[in-house]
C-alpha cells in the first residue's frame, strides 16, 4: 500500500460509512451479493444498546443530556486481518454486520475497488435521487409571500 493510499482510507471509510448508514439493509446486502466475499469472523457479534444524546440551548449553550437513542453495532476481521466496524440507529443487527464487513473490504487492497463499484457507487446514485425528487417535492409547495407597502408617509 503506497502512502497516499493511507492517508486516504480514513476519508474513505468516512465517506463509505455515510452512504451505508442512510443505505437500507436488503439494499447493501442486495449489493454486496456481487461481490465475492472472503473468509471472515465476527469479532463482536452484532448487538444493541443506547447511546446518550448531548444537545445545548441555542446552539452555545452549556451542554446538557437530551436523551438515549437505540443504537447497534458489530465488529469483523478479514482472514487478512482488516478489521471494520459497524454502527447504526436503530435495531438493525444485520445492517450492522453489513456495514462492518464493508469497512473491513473498503480497507483491503484487493476488495476496495469492488465495493466501490458494486456497493457504494449505485447507493450513491439512489441516494442522490431521492434527495432530488425530495427537493423538488418540497419547492413544487414553496409559497412566496410578498408585503404590500402603502404609499403614504
Amino acid at each position: 500500500m503506497t502512502t497516499s493510499s493511507l492517508n486516504d482510507q480514513p476519508t474513505r471509510r468516512q465517506a463509505a460509512m455515510a452512504v451505508l448508514s442512510h443505505a437500507a439493509t436488503a439494499e447493501i446486502a442486495g449489493h454486496l451479493d456481487a461481490i465475492a466475499v472472503p473468509v471472515h469472523e465476527q469479532l463482536r457479534e452484532p448487538e444493541n444498546g443506547l447511546v446518550m444524546l448531548r444537545g445545548r440551548i441555542g446552539g452555545d449553550g452549556a451542554p446538557f443530556n437530551l436523551g438515549e437513542a437505540t443504537v447497534s453495532r458489530a465488529a469483523i476481521r478479514l482472514v487478512s486481518g482488516e478489521v471494520g466496524f459497524g454502527y447504526t440507529l436503530g435495531r438493525d443487527r444485520e445492517k450492522a454486520r453489513l456495514i462492518a464487513l464493508c469497512d473491513a473490504l473498503i480497507q483491503t487492497n484487493e476488495f476496495a475497488a469492488a465495493v466501490e463499484v458494486q456497493v457504494l457507487t449505485p447507493l450513491r446514485a439512489r441516494i442522490a435521487t431521492d434527495r432530488q425528487r425530495k427537493a423538488a417535492e418540497t419547492a413544487a409547495t414553496k409559497v412566496d409571500f410578498y408585503t404590500l407597502v402603502r404609499g403614504e408617509g
